[in-house]
């Protein structure tokens, strides 16, 4: 920011040049750079200023003030001129706005509440002892013989390749797609009269 004494000024054209000790030649000023001060400047103001050079290779004053002058408010705005005054149409200032953000607010929580109690109540029952004592009761044992280390899954699937009966029990609880358990009863080969 350059700071400079305004050295000329035509008042029925608008323009003068400020004189500043940091710069070379005087700079022009237009009064489009002061419009937002509050009166029209005058030959020996102080003025502040920046240098920008004009496409013809000239350089002008921007971002203008003049020293101890008060600005204007809004930049064009004369004195008596009061600003225009706009109109409110936000709807969350409004009264009804206000209502209905409290109420979709509400829903939201009461939303949140259902989701949570729905989850809450839909988790896994627990299992008591009276369960554990008659559970074996309910439902077959599955027997799996103690000696499985001979026994690996090699893709053998039926009945007719398998060995033993403990064989095709191993393969039907640890390998995958066997087919020896027609009713899934957990008991293999029951048609197959070798075992």
């Amino acid at each position: 920011m350059h700071k400079g004494l305004l050295k000329t000024w035509k008042t029925d054209k608008g323009f003068g040049f400020i004189k500043s000790d940091t710069l070379e030649h005087d700079t022009f000023i237009h009064i489009s750079a002061l419009k937002h001060m509050s009166r029209k400047p005058k030959v020996g103001d102080t003025i502040y200023f920046e240098v920008a050079t004009q496409p013809d290779g000239k350089t002008k004053a921007i971002n203008c003030r003049i020293e101890c002058v008060a600005e204007l408010k809004a930049p064009y705005q004369k004195h008596n001129q009061q600003p225009y005054r706009v109109a409110k149409s936000n709807f969350a200032s409004s009264f009804l706005g206000k209502v209905a953000s409290i109420a979709l607010i509400a829903a939201l929580y009461f939303y949140a509440i259902n989701k949570y109690n729905a989850h809450s109540s839909s988790q896994t029952p627990v299992i008591t002892n009276v369960d554990l004592a008659t559970f074996d009761e309910q439902h077959l044992k599955v027997i799996i013989p103690n000696n499985t280390q001979n026994f690996t899954c090699d893709g053998r699937q039926y009945c007719t390749e398998m060995r033993s009966r403990e064989e095709a029990v191993f393969f039907i609880n640890n390998c995958p797609n066997t087919k020896m358990d027609g009713d899934r009863d957990g008991n293999p080969c029951e048609r197959d009269t070798r075992f």
